[in-house]
């Protein structure tokens, strides 16, 4: 099997949330040769150097070329690594009739009901105290330890002509079928974590989908998984710029958490902190204030976000002049509205990247009756000034638990990007 594709099922699984993800990002980029960065520590940077900086669990990457950066400006790749999801409430475990459950937030706009009878896991993290301290730890149950049961189709007669269920009754996990004295779920993340449940302070917990990441199909095509929307494009973009040695532009990669609830967080999209890493980097090099602006107007930005295949079931709910197909190659994303920030301009230029690369591209526009997604595409290009070509790869079941991307889409990005940053 590819490489790059093994790579992308261990990446899969290694992320059960933006908090894991992080860190499986952060650890290939250590591999790959980049060095940490802190944004209240001084920097020196170093033509040729690769770097990383992190806010929270978002990432910024950057190579620094050779050539000067007005002449070439930034070359940046940006997705989000957050996913739809259930966030455990803090502090909600409860037993009633020997059930141990615990209560939940939805978090973003999964598909409720792909959630329901399925083995579920925990992680997240855990604050340590320590002395005068507080240690924050990354932790993974990593066996199925939960479940949300359906009621029996006696009970609810009705469910198969369309069941709404309520986030605060209908969606709390349960945990056990048997009381215990002890908290059952700080023992069992002080046992995943080395830690005695005493120096637990607090917790921020998701439930996830336990079966792991898998190829599909008679012919071997198909990706099956949980959170490609869109670790899909966050490893697509990471997986380029790993594979940048000596190039001439300044090549960046932006992958922010928080996008499925509006990037609106310290760490999201639509705060500070890739315009805060883009400007120090300009200063840092010798640029003024008003040559850093001059170099955003040279730049160019990939948004990565996954995009929506044709669905042969659900014919009606496609333009069939804008319906890209399973692997038919990476798609780029239009939007009247401008809620995907793709130009005809930027659209050339990713087209004629795809030309280079030998690989296919499609168009995906939505029916003019339904409305689109967004990405965060627009939030940068509005907060920078920058041009934005809204791309993706094609999925099944967007904000399912459980969704589908080709195999030879992914591979396709990662060529495209990987000609855009060399």
């Amino acid at each position: 099997m590819n490489n790059q594709i093994l790579d992308f099922l261990d990446f899969l699984n290694g992320s059960p949330t933006s908090i894991q993800a992080s860190h499986e990002i952060v650890k290939r980029l250590e591999e790959s040769g980049f060095k940490a960065l802190k944004e209240e520590e001084q920097w020196a940077l170093q033509v040729g150097g690769k770097y990383y900086v992190c806010r929270d669990t978002s990432v910024v990457a950057f190579t620094l070329g050779s050539k000067n950066l007005l002449d070439t400006g930034y070359k940046i790749g940006a997705a989000h690594i957050d996913s739809p999801s259930l966030k455990i409430k803090p502090e909600s475990l409860k037993t009633e009739n020997g059930i141990t459950r615990v209560s939940v937030e939805v978090y973003g706009g999964p598909i409720i009901g792909s959630w329901i009878d399925r083995s579920l896991s925990i992680a997240g993290k855990i604050a340590i105290k320590q002395e005068d301290n507080l240690r924050f730890l990354p932790v993974n149950l990593k066996q199925p330890v939960a479940v949300i049961p359906n009621a029996a189709l006696h009970l609810n007669r009705e469910i198969n002509k369309g069941f709404e269920y309520n986030k605060q009754i209908h969606l709390q996990a349960i945990l056990q079928s048997k009381e215990s004295e002890k908290n059952s779920l700080m023992e069992a993340l002080a046992k995943a974590a080395v830690v005695s449940v005493e120096n637990i302070s607090g917790s921020e917990l998701f439930l996830y989908d336990f079966e792991p990441a898998e190829i599909c199909g008679l012919d071997q095509s198909l990706i099956m998984s949980a959170r490609l929307d869109n670790l899909g494009m966050t490893h697509s973009i990471m997986s380029a710029i790993r594979e940048v040695d000596n190039s001439e532009s300044t090549c960046v990669a932006a992958l922010f958490d928080n996008e499925e609830i509006g990037s609106e967080t310290r760490q999201g999209a639509d705060s500070s902190f890739l315009e805060n890493v883009l400007e120090r980097i300009a200063l840092n090099i010798g640029f003024s204030r008003e040559e850093y602006l001059r170099i955003l107007s040279k730049s160019f930005l990939i948004s990565g976000d996954m995009a929506h295949s044709y669905h042969p079931s659900y014919p009606e709910k496609y333009d069939p002049s804008y319906a890209p197909v399973m692997n038919g190659g990476p798609v780029i994303k239009w939007n009247a509205n401008y809620n995907y920030a793709t130009n005809l301009e930027s659209s050339q230029r990713f087209k004629r990247l795809c030309e280079i690369a030998e690989v296919p591209c499609q168009t995906y526009i939505i029916r003019s009756d339904l409305l689109c997604g967004s990405t965060v595409g627009h939030i940068i290009s509005s907060r920078l000034g920058i041009p934005v070509v809204d791309v993706g790869n094609p999925l099944w079941a967007m904000h399912s638990v459980r969704e589908t991307v080709g195999v030879e889409d992914h591979i396709n990005m990662i060529k495209v990007l990987k000609v855009y940053y060399q």
